[in-house]
């Protein structure tokens, strides 16, 4: 039985992703999600989850400052290469810096920073909060079943602004290209709340929990 860790590091409510994804696991007819704070389940689980809500520097401190945490999350992902998957300001923590406040680092699994909002339209608000059109650049497992048009519900005010294209796997119109969609290697990052999505973020947690890079 695979065991999924949705990492609680007190930056988020974790009710509505917990329960999102222990219902695809009972779908999927195995596998256990937890939501944990403890480093120990999170250095051995088989998969990582990181989400996360508020700004990029308060996120940032409290990963690195609860329990070992962060270097539990480093040997899962970086050392065991552990199929991970991070969830709106879990994504932006991704990044090589966090410009929120002040220039904050990141994890630097993704080469690029995360920027302010700024629509080419100045009649369009920020946050960019609500549904928005998927637009597929690439083939990936956790695409199965999803198509371009596809809705997914956002509520964000930064954006993820990647040094390397080809690792932005899909983005939404807001004004111009927002990244929605990041990836690279065992990682995964999803600027919107799949967890909040419907029918459309249900299949991708499905497909991250079935997703075997």
């Amino acid at each position: 039985m695979s065991l999924t860790a949705l990492i609680d590091y007190e930056s988020g409510n974790l009710h509505s992703a917990e329960k999102a994804f222990q219902r695809m696991a009972r779908d999927l007819g195995e596998g256990t999600v937890v939501v944990t704070s403890d480093a120990d389940v999170v250095a051995r689980a088989d998969r990582v989850v990181l989400p996360g809500d508020g700004a990029f520097p308060a996120c940032a401190a409290a990963l690195r400052g609860t329990g070992g945490l962060y270097d539990a999350l480093v040997e899962a992902v970086e050392v065991k290469a552990r199929p991970f998957l991070g969830i709106c300001v879990g994504m932006q923590l991704m990044a090589t810096w966090g410009r929120e406040y002040k220039d904050t680092p990141g994890l630097d699994w993704v080469a690029g920073q995360v920027v302010p909002i700024v629509p080419a339209d100045p009649t369009m608000k920020v946050p960019h909060m609500g549904w928005n059109d998927l637009v597929l650049e690439t083939e990936h497992p956790v695409f199965d079943g999803i198509a371009n048009g596809d809705h997914t519900y956002f509520v964000h005010s930064y954006q993820f602004e990647v040094a390397d294209p080809a690792l932005r796997l899909a983005h939404v119109d807001y004004g111009g290209d927002v990244s929605a969609v990041i990836g690279t290697g065992t990682m995964l990052g999803m600027q919107f709340h799949p967890e909040k999505s419907q029918d459309v973020g249900l299949r991708m947690i499905r497909n991250f929990l079935k997703w075997a890079p």
